[in-house]
């Protein structure tokens, strides 16, 4: 049976911190897992993974029951059911700016009679081995998690639609993304960048929804937990590349002291 621990800790009013993979490598995931992190998102939007290499990570995920949900860049029913079926528990969208973004984003991660999501035998479901289709229909319904990037100008300008989209669980402020549409480019903690993030945050909390943003470090994780925020993200290649130059850095200063 289909279950999200992620989502039910949201549900709980409880905050929940991921990691992007952005490697296509189960053993990523694994680590991850390992570490801690409440869920992964595989990030297929800024990197080649093919639903076929994203099914082994989900393998990776599962077997140490971590959620893994899936950056998809390409709001289509075609490209969101491949991920989906291959197992992936949640979908999280980029550039959503309109209502009617959120709204196809929801049905296409859906089984009717909330979506339009196409059903099959497939791994998601043991391909129909495990469970009639009809019993994973409805837990597929209730355990996938919906996150909706809002990271434009229009984005922002149609935050309340987009909010207010039932079927829409998180709604996610991208910081890089916005300092590029406010023209402070690449400036993530411009004051332009933090307003914005700060005032969608009050209402989409209000709405009943969850706010979500990138958290590079526990710093920035407890400014935004401080200001309503409960659905967090770094990446990979941030975790080891801080970790690497930590550590790079140690040896050199002992050697400096030798």
């Amino acid at each position: 049976m289909i279950s999200n621990a992620m989502k039910s800790k949201m549900q709980a009013g409880e905050p929940v911190v991921g990691v992007f993979v952005s490697i296509e490598s189960p053993t990523t995931v694994e680590l991850l897992a390992l570490g801690g992190v409440d869920f992964v998102v595989v990030d297929s939007e800024h990197n080649p993974i093919s639903p076929n290499e994203a099914a082994n990570m989900y393998r990776a995920a599962e077997a140490l029951n971590v959620p893994a949900l899936t950056r998809i860049g390409e709001n289509t029913q075609q490209v969101i059911s491949k991920f989906m079926d291959a197992g992936s528990v949640g979908v999280m969208m980029p550039m959503i700016n309109t209502g009617d973004d959120a709204k196809r984003l929801v049905s296409y991660t859906k089984y009717p009679p909330i979506g339009r999501r196409g059903l099959a035998g497939v791994r998601a479901n043991h391909y129909g081995m495990s469970e009639s289709l009809a019993d994973y229909c409805a837990a597929a319904n209730k355990a996938t998690c919906v996150v909706a990037q809002i990271e434009t100008l229009e984005g922002v300008e149609n935050a309340d639609a987009i909010i207010a989209t039932e079927g829409v669980d998180v709604v996610f402020l991208g910081p890089t993304d916005l300092s590029v549409a406010l023209g402070v480019h690449g400036q993530g903690k411009h004051e332009k960048v933090l307003k914005v993030i700060e005032d969608l945050t009050k209402k989409i909390v209000e709405a009943g929804k969850v706010s979500g943003t990138i958290a590079r470090s526990p710093e920035d994780y407890g400014y935004w937990r401080d200001r309503g925020m409960g659905f967090f993200l770094t990446g990979a290649n941030t975790l080891l590349g801080a970790a690497t130059s930590a550590y790079v850095q140690g040896v050199h200063a002992v050697e400096e002291g030798r």
